[in-house]
């Protein structure tokens, strides 16, 4: 079989994890078959998965790694997950955000995706605890210089955490003492009965004071993140406004559970938006 071009090594490898943690693990020959490529291509893709920790290699295949809930991958390691989910889901997210309106973005890969996406909106106020997040507009400034209407960005401070998010008191009492507009969340895990979660203590704390100064509330995650649960909760499904993710969101993640939620999605290739009310 010849060898598939048109696909990159990384999405080849988001495909190959994605097909391990939804089937609970896949053999070689099944995957050379579903990507068109070489057995040899699998098997260099399985071994770089195994090095990031990313699943387990097994005789004639891989497995997923059971990971526990404090296991939190660097900024590295994550970023080169779901890339063309990430990257609708960033433009879809975009399309939510009017100009000069404050707004706040976590720490994430996804939310590192959608301010590449705002730089052309005009007259943003940022709030982030990221430290890539806001590498991203002062790059663009560099560059191209203080043009009008270019964001200003609030840094936090605090912590810094294997995300490359800044996290504890510092970062905590910046945020308290601001409101915005909008906030959008990436998010390790989501789940019906633990809500929003992430492996890290910290970073739980910073998320709740982050949700609580948000008018409205956007997660921006692709569907492997549902049913992932970390180690600490910091919101209920209850207090997400908007949920944007990709069209591979199971059917059994359903709604939040309460009154007029609408978590409904379209299988239509794009990602999908669910606005449930407040």
């Amino acid at each position: 079989m010849s060898e598939n071009q048109n696909l990159l090594a990384e999405q080849r490898r988001a495909l190959i994890l994605d097909e391990v943690r939804r089937r609970g693990g896949v053999r070689v020959n099944e995957l050379t078959r579903k990507l068109g490529v070489s057995d040899m291509t699998v098997r260099r893709d399985l071994d770089a998965l195994a090095r990031q920790g990313m699943l387990e290699k097994v005789h004639g295949g891989a497995v997923p790694v059971v990971e526990a809930s404090t296991h939190e991958p660097g900024f590295e390691a994550k970023s080169a997950l779901e890339l063309t989910a990430k990257e609708d889901i960033a433009r879809s997210a975009a399309r939510l955000v009017t100009p000069g309106t404050a707004i706040a973005l976590s720490g994430g890969t996804t939310t590192y995706a959608l301010a590449q996406h705002l730089l052309e909106v005009p007259d943003l106020t940022v709030v982030t605890n990221s430290v890539r997040v806001a590498d991203v507009f002062h790059a663009a400034q560099r560059t191209s210089g203080q043009r009008q209407g270019a964001a200003t960005v609030v840094l936090t401070g605090g912590v810094r955490t294997p995300s490359d998010s800044l996290v504890g008191p510092v970062a905590d009492q910046a945020i308290a003492a601001l409101h915005f507009d909008l906030l959008f969340l990436g998010v390790h895990g989501i789940s019906v009965e633990a809500g929003l979660s992430t492996p890290n203590l910290a970073e739980a704390e910073t998320n709740r004071r982050l949700v609580q100064s948000a008018r409205r509330v956007v997660v921006v995650a692709d569907h492997t993140k549902w049913g992932t649960v970390g180690l600490s909760s910091f919101a209920g499904l209850a207090q997400v406004d908007t949920l944007v993710t990709d069209a591979g969101l199971p059917a059994e993640a359903g709604s939040p559970r309460r009154p007029n939620a609408d978590w409904s999605s379209r299988s239509c290739g794009t990602p999908t938006r669910a606005t449930p009310s407040r």
